[in-house]
């Protein structure tokens, strides 16, 4: 059995805020456009929530839970394969946007490549003023590595602030589950711009996605 089921919510939010969440999720949320470089970003008229993960950490699967399609993103086994930044519109009229962002750390891309998402992600984060936090995934099976250090010092030195979102959950036991959670959380204290809070998610089982929804909608309109 794995630890997904006992672990609590990782915090309390406003049942008023998630059922907003909710209901504002299950509406629309349409993929507006692709931008492989800046010059083709949509004009900055609504607040943006960008994603960032590791390939493979699950980040597409995890944008499909949140909004509650099967597959507004795509998924695939494939690390690496979402190469540019990806916007997604909610709400009718659109309340907000959230930002699918390159994944990070694929071992086999040429230093072309690497470099050129590099560039991209970090001139978004410093320039786009309508960026209101970012959500940094990070597999609970691994926990925090080398390249997800170095996103967060990424954001840190954007001055842009983010969560730390665990992702499979379902895919360890509750014990190693726990220890990743509280590792998490320390590495985060040691970040200037990251969130106290570590959100734990499993996209298959649903955990941790309704509050992590209402995370979201408080960021966008905070």
């Amino acid at each position: 059995m794995t630890g997904a089921e006992h672990l609590p919510d990782p915090d309390a939010l406003d049942p008023a805020l998630v059922e907003r969440a909710r209901a504002l999720f299950s509406g629309r949320c349409d993929f507006l456009l692709s931008a492989p470089a800046l010059k083709f970003l949509p004009e900055p008229e609504f607040p943006e929530i960008a994603l960032a993960g590791r390939s493979n950490v699950g980040k597409s699967s995890l944008l499909n839970a949140i909004t509650g399609r099967k597959s507004l993103a795509r998924t695939s086994v494939t690390p690496g394969r979402t190469q540019e930044l990806n916007f997604f519109e909610v709400g009718s009229p659109t309340r907000f946007r959230l930002v699918d962002m390159p994944g990070y750390g694929f071992a086999k891309a040429p230093p072309a490549v690497v470099e050129k998402w590099r560039r991209l992600v970090r001139d978004f984060l410093r320039g786009r003023v309508t960026l209101k936090r970012a959500l940094v995934l990070i597999d609970s099976r691994h926990g925090v590595k080398p390249v997800d250090a170095e996103m967060m010092k990424m954001l840190d030195e954007a001055a842009v602030g983010y969560r730390l979102v665990l992702t499979k959950a379902d895919k360890v036991k509750a014990s190693e589950l726990e220890a990743v959670r509280v590792a998490t959380q320390a590495e985060a204290r040691k970040h200037s711009a990251a969130f106290p809070v570590v959100h734990v998610t499993s996209s298959e089982l649903r955990l941790g996605i309704e509050d992590l929804r209402a995370a979201i909608l408080a960021d966008a309109e905070g």
